[in-house]
């Protein structure tokens, strides 16, 4: 495998081998033994929209496992005043080993890891967001695991059977993201939505044979469900509809009535950052707020994990 630019281009293995390596890499952490897998190599991270904890993560990540990191913002180089997606692959292909892109248009990820000859990583894009799902699945499949006290041969055999739901704007990236997984892993996925933030039928049809189904009774989506996951309202680039995507969106809070609806011991997740008040209430966000920090710290063992397999493709020639 030599990029990452998508869950919906992921095999069931794969998922799985990212799950098991960020598990060992966390346990090990600080343990590393000699020579780290990106010694001597420079990764740059493209961000053309702002971040916490991708950036962060990220950085940490290249570091700890013996590189260096360039961040360059949209302004520091030629591609935010209109050079070419080709020209910028082909011309940091020659300077870095590897390259972590946070942008906007899918297609742009996707040109720069078709034109360049160095691994790509989608850190975001309007369609798509893997590494936020793959920390998320590796969360919850910690969680299921402690749950039933014993190690399972592989985490993604425990989601089997078990129901997800999406609460909000269930056709944005991160939404979008857990579709392709429910396909992937065979686990039921809720979306509970309003009708005019429901993914497309284009999506849908895309995540075949996948156990996806779209509500717009929040209350009912949320009955008997084993994981209700959430997002910010608002998405980078969609600040000016803010009042209304709050009002149309308000009844799709997970709040205390929605968590008494699933299964007794429910998790609760958010990809952050929170409003409370919003998507999530506060009294909620509270009482869940040791899986939300989980999540949010499994963000840098699974970009780890992602650098590692990157690396070690390109290296081994596969």
């Amino acid at each position: 495998m030599k990029h990452l630019l998508s869950i919906e281009s992921l095999s069931r293995d794969e998922i799985e081998a990212f799950l098991q390596l960020g598990l060992k890499l966390k346990a090990s952490r600080g343990k590393a033994r000699q020579p780290l897998p990106l010694t001597g190599e420079t990764w740059a991270l493209i961000f053309g929209k702002s971040s916490t904890r991708t950036r962060v993560s990220f950085e940490v990540a290249i570091r700890e496992l013996g590189g260096q990191s360039l961040f360059l913002g949209m302004h520091d180089i030629q591609l935010g005043r209109g050079e070419s997606v080709e020209d910028t692959a082909l011309v940091l292909s020659r300077y870095i080993h590897g390259v972590v892109i946070r942008t906007y248009a899918q297609k742009e990820v996707e040109t720069f890891a078709r034109v360049g000859s160095i691994p790509v990583i989608n850190a975001l894009t309007d369609d798509e967001h893997p590494c936020q799902i793959l920390a998320d699945l590796l969360t919850w499949g910690e969680k299921l695991q402690s749950a039933a006290r014993k190690k399972s041969r592989g985490l993604t055999d425990l989601f089997r059977g078990k129901t997800a739901v999406f609460f909000g704007d269930a056709a944005c990236n991160v939404a979008q993201s857990w579709i392709f997984a429910a396909a992937r892993l065979n686990f039921h996925l809720r979306l509970a939505a309003p009708r005019s933030y429901q993914p497309a039928p284009s999506i849908l049809a895309r995540a075949q044979h996948a156990e996806v189904r779209c509500f717009e009774d929040a209350h009912q989506a949320a009955e008997g469900a084993d994981l209700l996951y959430t997002d910010t309202w608002i998405s980078m680039g969609k600040e000016e509809e803010k009042k209304e995507r709050a009002e149309v969106l308000a009844p799709y809070q997970i709040n205390t009535r929605i968590v008494r609806a699933a299964q007794p011991r429910a998790l609760v997740m958010h990809c952050l950052p929170a409003y409370r008040g919003q998507e999530i209430s506060a009294d909620v966000f509270e009482s869940h707020a040791s899986t939300i920090f989980d999540e949010a710290e499994n963000r840098l063992h699974i970009q780890k994990a992602i650098l590692t397999t990157l690396t070690r493709s390109l290296k081994s020639g596969r």
